[in-house]
This record gives C-alpha cells, structure tokens and sequence, in this order.
C-alpha cells in the first residue's frame, strides 16, 4: 500500500538529553503544523534529523531513541555525527548555500569538504528512505538541506511520487551560476516530480538557470525532463489561521509578555520579531527606525519599537558580532532620543512563546518587517491573523516574499530609509475605515490560503503532475516491449542497428567538439560490431572527417552530414547526391552578421551544408532573434532547393534531398535484415523513424512529439539498452556453445 514520506533536516520532533535523561519535544512551526493532518494518517512517515549526535547516545539509548520516535510519532531518524553536523549544516548549508540564496555573495564560502560532506549526508538521508520506501510511495523533500535527494531516489525508484519544497529564495542566475556546484545542485532537484516555491520570482529563476545550465526549455512552467514532465510552481506557504485569530485569555499569555504589553500607557507599539540572522535586516531596521524619529520629531515620546530577536548560531563569530551591532544601535538611539520618562527602543534578544508573540501582535499598531531577503516570513500572516479586529498594519520591505501576497500592507524599499520612515508614518496615520478594509481583504486570502490549504494543494497538484508522466511513459515506454525486443534480437539472423550520435549515445556538450567518445562508448560499440550478424551504423549531422576521427578505427558503419555521405568499414566515403556550394556566401553572410550580434552563437561549416549552433547564447536574447534569424533563411533559400533543417539549438541550411531518411533507406532496400532498430533524439531523426520498415523498433531519445514507437529517458538508457541486447546475446552464445 502507497503511503507519504516527509523529508525535512529536522524532524517535528526534538530528541535532546540532559544527563542521562532523553526528552522528547514536539515542534509547533509553520511545516509541522501544515502537514499535521497527513502525518497523523497511518500510512505516513517523517524522516529526519532529531536534533542529537551520535556522540551524546550510546546503542541502548539509539536503539530506545529509534523505537520511540517510530512507535510513538511515526518517525524514522536520521543520526549523524557532530562532524557531519558541522560540515553539513554549518558548513555547506549555512556557509556556502544560506549566504548565496540570500544574495549575500561576499559572505559566501566555496570549501571543497563540506560540498563532499554534503553528498554524503544527503546519501545518508538516502538510505534512511530507501529502507522504507515502496515504488508507488509519495515523498516530499523538503528545503536547501535536501537538494541531491530528489535525484537519488528518482534513480532508484522512478515510479515514486517526488515533491522538492524550497523553504529560502532561489536566486537570479547571474547569482546562481557563482556556485561551484551548480549543475550537480539543479540535476539533484530535478530529480522531483514537482518542485515548489513561495513565489513566481523564484520559480522564474529556476526555470532561467535550468535553461542556461543545463538547456532544458519550459512550457508553461512544465520542463520535459528525459521521459518524464517535470512541474515548477509558486505556493506560498501559509499559516495555522485560526490558530491566530482565535480569541485569547490574557492570563494565557506569558506574565513578562503581558507587563510588557500592559506598560504601553498610550504610546504607540511598533513591533519587530526576527532570528538573529544578517538576512533579516535588522540594523537597517534600527537605523530606518532612528531616521524617522528624526525626520518626524513629533513622534518623540509617542512611539516605541520593541525589538524582539531569538537567538540563533550565538558560537559563531559573526553572529555575536551582529549582535553586538545590534546592541550598540540600540544603546546610541537610545541615547539620543530617549528621555527620563519614554526609551524609544525595547530590546529583548530572547524567545517567546507563541501565545507571548500573539500577545505582542495584538498591542501593536504596526508590525515592522523589512529583511534584506527573505523567502517568505511568516510573521508578517501571523500578525495579521492576530489582529482580529482588523486594526494594525505591516510595514514590509518588497524583498521578503509575503509582500507579493499582502499587497495591501505598506511595502517599501529596504535600503531606503526615507521609504521605511514614510511607510511608518503612513500606518500609523492611516485612517481607522482604511484599515480594516485593507485588513479585511488579507484576512479573507490568509483564511483561504493557510497552511492546510498549502499542503494539500502541493500533494494534489503533484499527484496530477506525476500521473501525467506516468500515462505518457506507459503509453510509450519501451519497458512494456523490452521483452520482445530482446526476443526478436536473440533470434535475428541479420541485424541493423541505426544509431544517432549527439543526444542518444552521448550527452548534449555546450560546443560541438566536446562531445567526443569515451571509453565506455567505444567498448560498447566495439562489442557490437564483434557479432558477425550485426550491421551498426552511426547516422549523424556531424561532418563526415569529425565521425573518421572518433570512430573510424571501429568496424562500423557511418551516415555523415544527415545522409549526404555514406562509407561502409574499411572504405572510401561516397556521396549519396552530387551537390554544389553555390548558396554559401550569400547564407554565411547572414549568418555572420547575426553571430555578430548574438554572443555565443557559432557557425559550423560543413562540405555542403552549413549549421547555425546558438547553444551558448543567452537564452531570452536567442528567444527573441530565432525566429528573426528563421524567417531571413527561409525568405533567402525559398527559390533554392535548400531547406532549414532545426536541431537542438542548431539550426542547418542543407540541400532538401539530403536527409537520414533516403540515406538508411539504401541499406534497408540492398539487404534483408530481419531486425532492425532506429534511434534518435531530435527533428532531424524522424526522417529515419519514417523510412524504416512497420516491423522496425524505433526509439526516441526523450520525450515530445515523434513517429518513433517508443522513447526511452536518455542517452544513458539508450547505452543500458545496448548492454542488455549484447549481454543477452552472449549467453545465448555461451549457452549455445
């Protein structure tokens, strides 16, 4: 029976020890709360971190730890050393990935170490999973920490369900390409189903370094990934709404929360909640705060900030000084402003409760959110929810990612102090009717869309993605003929196999002369062309002298320049058709002249054709000038006989009586063969899907539109594909001898 894995760093519970006592706390955050529901289902599971080393627990006390938290709260742990702790979490997490997806890149650390650390701790986190899990499991991957999973579990387990959620922004690519390891981050989310975000600007910047790292194009924020769609969405993450808006006894709060509360005596509360993080924005905040006295005098004595800030990673140097900064600002805005009577600034760099918190919403007439960057902040819905009176205003600085859902609030530039100190004076000042109506429209969205409505819109909308991959690889898949295949190959007398190079036997490469033949590939062709019943034929767009220098060592056969030249082993290369080049200067001076203006392109000269690779331009630039560059070939060559033949991000002006189609038909009709395959990846190849006998296999690299019967995933199926007909045709061999 199916059931849902949660993934997260930590689990919803926090295992510590104290002494030789082991306690158990239950988190109450925004995750916990919003997948509380489907984690109290029987066939659910959590797996994490619980918050302890395995240094500080002997094996009873792991085994007792284990059982407990499987018995009691349904959740498989995930143990790991205080190195892998340190280099993991602190290290990569929070040195290199944090800082980065912040836009902090001065802050940002490339170490080698804890890149291999976190490998293996996500490989950890792996095998956690993999000992529980089942094929058609639903599991949702959870935040920064996580990002290498989707990928190790969609290999293994291809039929899963596969949910990734960023909790932090994602960055602009100009930002993400700085990291070392940027493909290996973006492979290893796109090992997901469907990948969420908080926003459509973070989902926007995926979809962009997707496309420029990795060459992946979208549809409708759908990627089509190998054999299968892979959905990229905005779901901003929501709050335990009712929860907040409830009414609330004051003796339920804190007694120090309500003497503060109590203590306003008329003076105005602004209120600010953060961690102590340099994200968070909080001496700018003070500073904005200081300005604003300072410009509107006449709020002296009538208002106060109280600042709230947790403590957070206090050990680490940089933190402590920031809150040492922060102390320092506090003590000379103090200093400068304060009187005998009135401290304009309350510090209290401690944690609350959360009814504490709800205490502090509801006694302020204006909540103070203006992180540098922040993915979304919860706060800003909390204090909202709070006030059910509809009274009170944000003030949120337009880089934290609630402010593209409370466009009602007051939003304003960080770095602008002017604006922060305006949008201060405008909440307070706004008219009493203003500020319900606004309230009112964002208390309508936050009941909505809380954190319930969040989780089950991700899990429905990810099984709605995963069942639309499934049926379009059922209905082509060649797993459901593998067998036959494998039949028909054992028992043929005489094969050909017409493979193409670029994306079916190796991996797309930004420039074309990357892509030559490892040794894998080599041996693999090598094995093939060893069986006498096998004819192999290597049928490209690549120029007949590139196939020579790779290949032409091996017994095989090659179809140049999609079927312009043809040689058998051992021979001369031989035309199929008799060409002329009188075309290429008038096209390669147009092509020129858009290479000129396109950084990146390039063009590839071949004897009778000349190819257009626009691979390495920049991706909206080529958007925007392909289709220009489409149509002045096309109105050049209309009274030609050339036709514009589209690749993968290539574009070729060739003779429209060369094509792969009437170069393999001169093998098909020379000999008979009783088995044959064709395989390709892209336009150029259907040609050859069409030409090939109904009895022939044909197989399309990749998913999309094709006259092939099957796809398969990728080149590295294809090459699996490969192996298993040739193992299985030794032993047949062995068996036979």
């Amino acid at each position: 029976m199916s059931k849902i894995i949660f993934v997260s760093n930590r689990l919803p519970v926090t295992v510590s020890k104290n002494q030789d006592e082991i306690t158990y706390n239950k988190s109450i955050g925004g995750l916990a709360t919003g997948l509380k529901s489907y984690h109290e289902k029987s066939d659910s599971l959590w797996v994490g971190w619980p918050g302890i080393s395995n240094e500080e627990i002997n094996v009873t006390e792991t085994q007792n730890i284990e059982n407990k938290l499987m018995n009691d709260y349904k959740c498989l742990p995930v143990l790991l050393s205080n190195k892998d702790i340190e280099e993991y979490y602190f290290g990569f997490c929070n040195n290199t990935i944090w800082p980065l997806f912040h836009y902090f890149t001065n802050k940002t650390e490339y170490e080698f170490s804890t890149w291999e650390t976190y490998q293996k701790v996500n490989k950890i986190f792996f095998d956690a999973v993999d000992s529980i899990i089942e094929e058609d499991d639903t599991i949702w991957i959870h935040d920064y920490q996580l990002m290498l999973l989707p990928k190790m579990i969609k290999e293994k387990y291809p039929n899963t369900k596969i949910g990734f959620f960023l909790h932090i922004p994602f960055p602009s690519y100009e930002i993400f390409r700085l990291l070392v390891w940027r493909e290996e981050i973006i492979l290893g989310i796109l090992g997901a189903d469907l990948i969420g975000f908080h926003t459509y600007e973070y989902v926007r910047h995926f979809l962009s370094c997707t496309r420029r790292l990795i060459g992946l194009e979208h549809n409708l924020n759908q990627i089509t990934y190998e054999d299968r769609y892979v959905q990229v969405d905005a779901f901003p993450m929501g709050i335990d709404y009712d929860f907040f808006s409830k009414d609330y006894d004051d003796n339920q709060f804190q007694i120090e929360a309500k003497e503060i509360v109590d203590n306003i005596k008329g003076t105005a509360m602004i209120l600010s909640i953060d961690r102590l993080d340099y994200t968070k924005g909080i001496p700018e905040r003070i500073k904005a705060f200081s300005y604003f006295l300072q410009k509107y005098p006449e709020y002296i004595g009538k208002v106060r900030l109280n600042l709230i800030v947790a403590p957070s990673r206090v050990e680490v140097e940089s933190y402590e000084l920031l809150r040492r900064e922060i102390t320092e600002l506090v003590s000379e805005i103090n200093g400068k402003f304060g009187t005998f009577s009135w401290m304009p600034i309350w510090f209290f760099f401690q944690s609350f409760t959360q009814e504490s918190l709800i205490a502090f919403y509801r006694h302020s007439q204006v909540l103070l959110v203006t992180p540098l960057r922040d993915g979304m902040n919860l706060v800003a819905k909390e204090y909202i929810a709070s006030r059910n009176d509809y009274d009170g205003m944000v003030v949120i600085s337009e880089t934290a990612g609630a402010a593209s859902e409370l466009g009602e609030a007051v939003i304003v530039n960080v770095n602008d102090y002017d604006a922060i100190s305006l949008g201060i004076k405008t909440a307070l000042e706004m008219p009493h009717e203003e500020k319900i109506s606004r309230n009112k429209i964002m208390h309508t969205r936050l009941k909505r869309y809380n954190v319930e409505f969040w989780a089950s819109e991700f899990l429905n909308t990810l099984e709605r993605t995963a069942e639309e991959s499934r049926l379009v690889i059922a209905q082509r898949s060649i797993e459901r003929d593998s067998n036959i295949i494998e039949q028909d190959y054992k028992s043929a007398q005489k094969r050909v196999l017409f493979l193409d190079y670029d994306g079916t036997l190796v991996g797309f490469k930004p420039r074309p002369e990357q892509a030559k033949p490892d040794l894998e590939l080599r041996e693999l062709l090598t094995d093939l062309t060893k069986d006498p019943k096998n004819t192999v034929v290597i049928i490209s767009g690549r120029d007949r002298h590139t196939l020579d220098d790779w290949l032409g060592d091996l017994n095989l056969h090659f179809i140049a320049s999609h079927g312009l030249w043809l040689r058998p082993p051992n021979e001369d290369w031989t035309m199929s058709i008799s060409l002329t080049n009188d075309w290429k200067d008038s096209v390669r001076h147009l092509l020129e002249m858009y290479t000129d203006r396109m950084p990146g392109s390039l063009i590839e000269e071949k004897e009778f054709s000349i190819a257009w690779h626009y691979r390495q331009c920049e991706p909206d630039m080529a958007a925007v000038k392909l289709s220009e560059v489409r149509e002045a070939l096309m109105y050049m060559t209309a009274s030609m006989n050339l036709g514009l033949q589209e690749g993968n991000k290539v574009l070729e002006i060739k003779d429209n009586r060369v094509n792969k189609g009437f170069a393999s038909s001169s093998y098909i009709h020379s000999e008979e063969f009783d088995f044959i395959l064709g395989v390709g990846d892209d336009f150029t190849d259907e040609d050859l899907f069409l030409s090939l006998p109904e009895d022939a296999f044909t197989i399309k690299i990749g998913l999309g539109n094709t006259n092939a019967k099957y796809h398969l995933k990728s080149w590295k199926s294809m090459r699996a594909l490969l192996k298993k007909l040739i193992n299985t045709n030794e032993k047949q061999l062995s068996n036979y001898r």
